[in-house]
């Protein structure tokens, strides 16, 4: 199965109350462009992200708005803020980072909100034949194989791989780059997950 690629820089997702505390209340977040699965959106809103140890601004939001904030940072952002969060899928956000999220009209501060992404497909569940939600499987670009792929099935999803910036520049893959999916016997040169 051939696959397109979708890269993540680190992001946020918000609950409608987070939205409220950091922008004002019924803010409404604003489209700037949709990403490749329906209705998620990068905002033209940007937060940053403090640590003890450091800040980041400018860090997009990703909507539309969800039932959990989420943090998503990158591998080399674990000594900029000195925090260690665990790899995971998108909502275990149990014994995960902490963080403070600055808007212009508020900040927050929350335990286990803050993940680095797993690599996971993305497939709508109509085109679903053969794959379990959350299995693992192996995906291949030129001759690099990546291991430890999730799967993600849901009734609104469209077919893409998503990586991170850092899984992206490390192993020379770009956004729309098309990988193959394997089956989880190969031969090839693997590329662990971070």
């Amino acid at each position: 199965m051939r696959i397109k690629t979708g890269i993540s820089n680190r992001h946020v997702h918000l609950t409608r109350e987070d939205v409220d505390i950091l922008f004002g209340t019924n803010y409404k977040l604003t489209p700037r462009n949709y990403l490749d699965q329906p209705g998620q959106f990068a905002t033209e809103e940007t937060v940053s992200l403090k640590t003890d140890k450091n800040i980041k601004e400018n860090v997009r939001i990703v909507g539309p708005e969800r039932n959990y904030t989420q943090v998503e940072v990158l591998d080399i952002d674990r000594e900029y803020f000195g925090i260690n969060p665990p790899i995971r899928n998108s909502g275990d956000l149990d014994n995960s980072e902490r963080i403070t999220i600055i808007g212009p009209k508020g900040e927050i501060t929350k335990d286990n909100i803050c993940i680095i992404a797993n690599r996971h497909i993305h497939i709508n569940s109509k085109d679903n034949k053969k794959f379990k939600e959350d299995e693992t499987v192996n995906v291949q670009y030129n001759n690099i194989i990546f291991d430890n792929v999730h799967i993600k099935i849901a009734d609104n999803y469209a077919l893409a791989f998503h990586i991170n910036k850092d899984d992206a520049i490390n192993n020379g893959i770009e956004n729309g780059s098309i990988v193959i999916l394997k089956e989880n016997k190969y031969a090839g040169k693997c590329k662990e997950n971070n």
